[in-house]
């Protein structure tokens, strides 16, 4: 008999011939689907993983939603369990890693557009409000962006006293005040601009100062400083 004009027909094969795909023609080669059934590799070593990253996809949204789902929502689709759900989880933790290095190397006021750009990443698609505070140092460079609380789709509790409490654990002399409304409309409440005032006055008490405070929804923003709120 002749060679075979298919090698291989099974699982396997297709699974070469995807990382072949990959890595001689590049990402931009692959379709949103394609990666996330590469990332489901790692969770099902045997199988098609095609129809589960289409299907992800057609249930979020898109590929970035699928990311950006809580674990929860990823294990209640069909077929995926703790593996498949930690399999994709990984892949936007290590994206905010990289956006975060980034911002890592230089003072944010100074770059501010790859600063929202990375907020957007880390909140524009949560579900329930999260209050994240980035700490910086005496040249405004980022020390940490830590999530203080999550709450509820409206309303996030926020104590003044744990994030000046925090700054001085990290030695910070600079916070940014962060939080999404899971609603799309960035406008602040009477609650938010009361909250932002209490944890300026306690920061102030240490000579610590709270340069702006965001919120985020939808792919849209609001600047305290910038609508002369702080």
């Amino acid at each position: 008999m002749g060679e075979k004009p298919f090698p291989s027909t099974g699982p396997y094969g297709h699974r070469q011939r995807m990382r072949e795909k990959l890595l001689g023609r590049g990402p931009e080669a692959l379709a949103d689907y394609e990666v996330l059934e590469m990332l489901l590799f790692a969770a099902f070593r045997d199988g098609d993983t095609k129809p589960l990253a289409k299907a992800l996809i057609n249930r979020f949204g898109s590929f970035a939603k699928v990311l950006a789902a809580p674990p929860d929502a990823l294990m209640a689709a069909p077929d995926i369990g703790l593996h498949a759900a930690a399999a994709v989880k990984i892949v936007q933790a290590a994206a905010m890693r990289m956006m975060q290095a980034e911002l890592l190397e230089q003072p944010l006021l100074n770059n501010w557009e790859r600063l929202m750009g990375y907020l957007t990443a880390a909140l524009s698609r949560e579900k329930i409000e999260q209050f994240r505070v980035l700490f910086l140092d005496s040249k405004n460079r980022l020390i940490a962006d830590e999530a203080q609380a999550r709450g509820t789709v409206n309303h996030t509790p926020v104590y003044p006293r744990e994030v000046v409490k925090r700054a001085l654990e990290l030695h910070a002399t600079a916070l940014i005040l962060v939080h999404n409304h899971p609603s799309g409309d960035p406008t602040p409440s009477r609650a938010d601009i009361e909250m932002t005032a209490a944890v300026k006055d306690a920061a102030a008490v240490l000579e610590i100062v709270v340069h702006d405070h965001l919120i985020l929804g939808n792919g849209k923003w609001t600047s305290f400083r910038r609508d002369g709120l702080l």
